[in-house]
């Protein structure tokens, strides 16, 4: 049904700042899409709120006026989460900046969604204190995105993704009630709504406020630098380390096409130019205990074929080894016009098929591919490299993409490892889940969402955004379609 924009607009103004509220299209233009620019949609009217209050006026406005909503952070999402595809407010928290709490006699912080992911760490890092999961993003990327996506990163290998360091939430629900989900615990008795509403891309309402686990920061922390002159030696070498008992805090991998594409954005040679893969390996803990892993991952990977190794020590030299993987997206971006990135997962011992599959199609389809991932635990991310001026390019692209989430599937992988589903894969969510699956899923969304208000469209597969495609419908028992 059609909706009154002008009376929304007029009620939001009443209850909030004139600057909180964008309805000029030269002020909407920048929120046509996330990190995802396949596809581009300007949202009808947008807000900023800056508490929790105006975040919950925002959403009884919305029920008020039967009006969809899609929560939106920095923007940086890879699967069009916060793409506004169909009519719906757009409700941005990156003005919720603040951090609300600092206790560190319980190594917890509580901040506002918008809180960019590198800052809690700088807040707490005089006190030796650090925040585990680390997107590449990590310097432009909001907790609360990386709360709706269950965000990893390059330390996901050892200490696990978002949800593992997530102590409370408070959460607005799509009819405007604040509540809150855990209880700043490790441990609670209560059902795990938390660990539900955690990756769950903006469907289930806004988290306003959160608590997160801070750690200690390690004594010691190296890093190895290992090139290869293919690509299966370094699968190799991530088999051989892990098969060891060795426990990194990560493992990244980056083919030819990034390593040169990296050192061009840099100009500098950081990494060797010929080499078919370079494997980047963190070890932390006690100083004698990175000593003796550092010592046994250098010889598991001269033994699996390393041409060459760098051991980094100091702290400076560590960021420097790191800077390149952290910067490989926007450097693929300097060798192309466009790209667009795919994140499925395998199993590690599949790798190096995978890898080879991804070459295979990439020809098939005459499609350029980098390759650099999350080596340690099988999170690939395929940059499929393209010009959308050219004909048919971005459905050529698209293909590619589908092909590959196929191959990560044919080994007992997933569609997502940690970019979500949103609108790019939820036509994709039933090559995973069996219709009971998917309606379950439905259930849990409509329990906090029964007007299906919240990021409509996005994650489960309807006839409405996949067609035909969409060979398993999702609908609650009554018959009625929410999504």
């Amino acid at each position: 049904m059609p909706h009154d924009w002008t009376a929304l607009e007029r009620d939001l103004r009443r209850h909030l700042p004139s600057r909180a509220v964008l309805a000029k299209r030269q002020d909407l233009l920048s929120y046509d899409c996330d990190g995802l620019t396949l596809e581009r949609h300007r949202p009808p009217l947008a807000v900023l709120p800056e508490t929790t209050e105006q975040v919950s006026h925002v959403l009884r406005l919305c029920r008020d006026h039967q009006v969809p909503f899609v929560a939106r952070g920095s923007g940086t999402g890879l699967s069009g989460g916060a793409l506004v595809d169909q009519q719906a407010l757009l409700v941005v928290t990156s003005r919720m900046r603040r951090i609300l709490d600092l206790d560190l006699e319980n190594q917890r912080i509580t901040v506002q969604p918008g809180v960019i992911n590198s800052w809690v760490t700088r807040a707490v890092a005089g006190d030796g204190f650090y925040y585990a999961p680390d997107p590449s993003s990590q310097v432009v990327c909001s907790i609360g995105g990386n709360v709706a996506e269950n965000s990893g990163g390059v330390n996901c290998l050892k200490y696990g993704v978002t949800s593992n360091h997530v102590l409370s939430l408070e959460v607005v629900l799509p009819d405007g009630t604040v509540t809150q989900l855990g209880n700043g615990l490790a441990e609670s008795a209560e059902l795990d709504l938390r660990g539900a509403f955690i990756g769950s891309e903006g469907t289930l309402g806004i988290a306003t406020a959160i608590t997160l686990r801070l750690l200690r920061a390690p004594e010691c922390v190296n890093v190895l630098l290992a090139d290869f002159e293919t690509m299966e030696a370094a699968g190799e070498a991530v088999r051989a380390v892990t098969a060891e008992g060795l426990l990194p805090a990560g493992m990244e991998i980056m083919d030819n096409v990034t390593i040169n594409a990296v050192d061009d954005f840099f100009g500098y040679d950081e990494y060797p130019r010929d080499a078919a893969a370079v494997l980047l390996i963190e070890l932390d803990g006690q100083v004698a205990e990175v000593q003796a892993s550092a010592e046994r991952a250098e010889q598991l990977c001269r033994h699996a074929g390393a041409r060459g190794l760098r051991l980094a020590q100091d702290p400076t030299e560590c960021a420097v080894l790191w800077k390149g993987r952290k910067s490989a997206f926007s450097a693929v971006g300097k060798i192309t016009p466009t790209y667009y990135v795919q994140d499925g997962v395998v199993p590690r011992s599949s790798l190096p098929s995978v890898l080879a599959a991804i070459e295979r199609l990439s020809q098939d389809h005459e499609l350029p591919v980098a390759n650099v991932f999350h080596a340690g635990d099988g999170n690939l991310h395929p940059l499929i490299l393209y010009d959308a001026g050219e004909p048919e390019a971005e459905s050529r692209v698209k293909q590619l993409g589908a092909a590959i989430l196929k191959e990560c599937l044919a080994v007992g992988g997933s569609i997502s490892g940690e970019h979500g589903i949103g609108a790019d894969k939820r036509c994709y969510l039933d090559w995973m889940f069996e219709p009971d699956d998917l309606q379950t899923m439905a259930l849990l969304r409509s329990a906090f969402d029964p007007d299906g208000r919240a990021n409509p469209g996005k994650v489960l597969p309807t006839p409405r955004t996949c067609g035909e495609s969409a060979k398993r419908s999702v609908t609650l028992p009554t018959g009625v379609e929410v999504f």
